[in-house]
C-alpha cells in the first residue's frame, strides 16, 4: 500500500465514518452545527453499484464477496473547495450532506465540523461496535480439556 500523508489519513478516517453512518445522521448533524452554505454540482448524486471484495481468512487471495449499491456525488464550495460522497444505499440527501461535510473539513470551519459532526458520528459507531462486541462476547464458548491423570 502507497503511503499516505497525515492530511490524506484523516480525510480517509472522516469519509469513512460518513459512508457508514445511519441513513439521514450526517444530515441531521450538519443542520444542527451551521447552516448549509450555498454550492455548485459538480457530479450531481448518482445511484450505482461496486463489486465488494473479500480476503479468506482476511489475508488470503481477494475473491468478489457481491454488489453494494452507493450513491456518489462531487460539490465545490464558492471558495473553490471540493467536496466527495461516497455512501452506502440509495439516498441522494445523504450524499449531499457527506459532500458538504467532505468540502467543509477543507476549511476554516473545520473545527467546527469536526466537534458537532464528526466526533458525534464515532461515538455512534463506536457504540454499535461495542454492543455488538458485548452480544458475540456473551455467545463465546471455551473449550477446555481435562486431564484424566492415567499417563
Amino acid at each position: 500500500m502507497k503511503d499516505l500523508s497525515p492530511d490524506q489519513i484523516a480525510r480517509k478516517s472522516w469519509m469513512g465514518l460518513m459512508a457508514k453512518a445511519p441513513k439521514g445522521q450526517v444530515a441531521q448533524l450538519l443542520d444542527a452545527a451551521t447552516d448549509r452554505p450555498e454550492f455548485t454540482w459538480l457530479r450531481a448524486p448518482e445511484i450505482g453499484s461496486v463489486m465488494v471484495q473479500g480476503r479468506a481468512g482476511g489475508q488470503g487471495a481477494p475473491f468478489n464477496v457481491g454488489e453494494i449499491t452507493i450513491t456518489r456525488c462531487a460539490l465545490s464550495l464558492p471558495c473553490g473547495t471540493v467536496g466527495h460522497a461516497y455512501i452506502q444505499g440509495r439516498s441522494k440527501p445523504c450524499a449531499e450532506a457527506s459532500a458538504l461535510v467532505d468540502a467543509l473539513m477543507l476549511t476554516e470551519a473545520a473545527d467546527s465540523i469536526r466537534d458537532n459532526v464528526l466526533t458525534p458520528l464515532q461515538e455512534t459507531q463506536t457504540k454499535a461496535r461495542d454492543t455488538r462486541a458485548a452480544k458475540a462476547a456473551a455467545t463465546k464458548v471455551d473449550f477446555f480439556t481435562m486431564t484424566r491423570g492415567d499417563d
